[in-house]
C-alpha cells in the first residue's frame, strides 16, 4: 500500500514511523483502516508520500506505515489533526497496544535496490549523556561498515516538542545479513558498551529500503564515489560508444550527406541516452564492489582489483577499435 505526492526540497522534509501489531484475524480489517488513513494524509498540505510494510518472515505481526511531508509543521499538522485522532480511536480494536512512532527531520532521496532492507532503532539517551551517545554511535558505524552487506545509514537528533528519542535508521543488501548484524556478538558488546548513556532502546525491522525516502550516507563508508573513480567508470562506457557510434551512424550519415553539426549532435543524442539508460546501469552494478564506498572501505584488494580491471578494459577497447578502424581505413 504506498500513496505519493509532488515532492519539494529533501532537506526539509520529515517523516513519521509507525509500528503496529495487529491482532490475529484483523489483518483485512486493518488494511482498509490504513488505505482510509493513507487517503486522508494526502489531503493535508505538505503530503510527500505513505507506504506500508508488512511483517517480514518469521516476525511478529507487526506493521510499519511511513508517512513523509514537505516540513516539520506540515508533519504536525498531520500528526495532531483531528481526523488522525479520529481514525486512531476507530482502529482501536485493531492494535494489540498503542503504536509506536519516530520522527524523523531530513533526509535525502536516492534509488536502492529492491530487495535492501532497513532498520529503525530508537535510543533514549541520558540526559547530559549526548555527546558519548555520538562518539559510541561514531565508534558504532565505524565496526558496522565492515559487516557483511552493511549499505550506510543516517542518525536523527530528536525533535523538539515532537519526541526525544535518538534515531538510527540504517540498511542493509539482505535480511538475513541485517538478522546476522542484529543478532552479532560484535553489536551486543557494543550495547553493552553504550548502555551508560542510554536507557533504553527499540529495534524494528522493515522489509525494505523505505523506497529510497533516505541517502544513508553517514559515516567513511557512505555517499557518492571519489570524483576520479566516476570519471574513470564514465570514460569506459564512453569511449566504446563514442567508437561504435562513429564506425556506423557516423559512417551512414556521412554518406547522407548530412552536414558535420547535425551529425555531431545526433551523435550525442545517440551516446548520452546509451550511457544513461542502458551502460551506466550495467557499469555501475558490475563495479559496485569498487565504486560503492561502504563496500569497499578498508579493503586496498577491491581497491586494487577494480581499479585494475578498468584500466585493463581500455586496453583492450583501445586494441580492439585499433585493429577494427585500421582494416577499415
Amino acid at each position: 500500500m504506498s500513496a505519493r505526492a509532488s515532492r519539494g526540497s529533501a532537506a526539509d522534509h520529515a517523516t513519521v514511523v509507525t509500528s503496529q501489531k495487529v491482532r490475529e484475524g484483523r489483518i483485512d480489517e486493518y488494511q482498509r483502516w490504513q488505505d482510509r488513513t493513507n487517503q486522508a494524509a494526502r489531503e493535508f498540505e505538505g503530503f510527500v508520500g505513505a507506504e506500508v510494510y508488512p511483517p517480514g518472515p518469521g516476525e511478529e505481526n507487526e506493521w510499519v506505515a511511513v508517512f513523509r511531508f514537505s516540513g516539520m509543521d506540515r508533519l504536525t499538522g498531520w500528526l495532531d489533526s483531528n481526523r488522525r485522532q479520529e481514525l486512531l480511536e476507530e482502529a482501536r480494536g485493531l492494535f494489540e497496544g498503542p503504536p509506536t512512532q519516530e520522527v524523523l527531520q531530513g533526509g535525502s532521496p536516492a534509488q536502492p535496490p529492491a530487495d535492501v532492507v532497513t532498520a529503525v532503532i530508537s535510543h533514549d539517551v541520558k540526559p547530559g549523556a549526548e555527546q558519548g551517545f555520538l562518539s559510541w554511535q561514531e565508534k558504532t558505524l565505524r565496526v558496522q561498515e565492515k559487516a557483511p552487506g552493511f549499505m550506510g545509514s543516517e542518525l536523527f537528533r530528536p525533535v523538539e516538542g515532537v519526541q526525544e528519542h535518538w534515531v538510527v535508521v540504517f540498511r542493509f543488501d539482505s535480511r538475513e545479513h541485517l538478522d546476522d548484524w542484529l543478532a552479532s556478538e560484535v553489536r551486543a558488546k557494543l550495547l553493552k558498551e553504550g548502555s551508560k548513556y542510554f536507557t533504553s532502546y527499540d529495534v524494528r525491522k522493515v522489509g525494505s529500503a523505505f523506497s529510497g525516502w533516505f541517502q544513508f550516507d553517514h559515516g567513511k563508508g557512505g555517499g557518492a564515489p571519489p570524483n576520479w573513480k566516476q570519471a574513470m567508470s564514465v570514460l569506459l562506457a564512453l569511449y566504446p560508444t563514442v567508437m561504435v557510434l562513429n564506425l556506423t551512424v557516423g559512417v551512414g550519415l556521412e554518406k547522407l550527406t548530412v552536414r558535420e553539426y547535425i551529425g555531431l549532435f545526433l551523435s550525442n543524442v545517440l551516446s548520452v541516452s546509451a550511457l544513461t539508460w542502458l551502460l551506466m546501469p550495467i557499469v555501475n552494478r558490475v563495479l559496485a564492489f569498487w565504486l560503492v564506498p561502504a563496500r569497499v572501505a578498508r579493503n586496498r584488494r577491491a581497491q586494487v582489483l577494480g581499479f585494475s580491471s578498468v584500466v585493463l578494459c581500455y586496453l583492450v577497447f583501445i586494441a580492439v577499435f585499433g585493429l577494427i578502424t585500421h582494416q577499415i581505413w
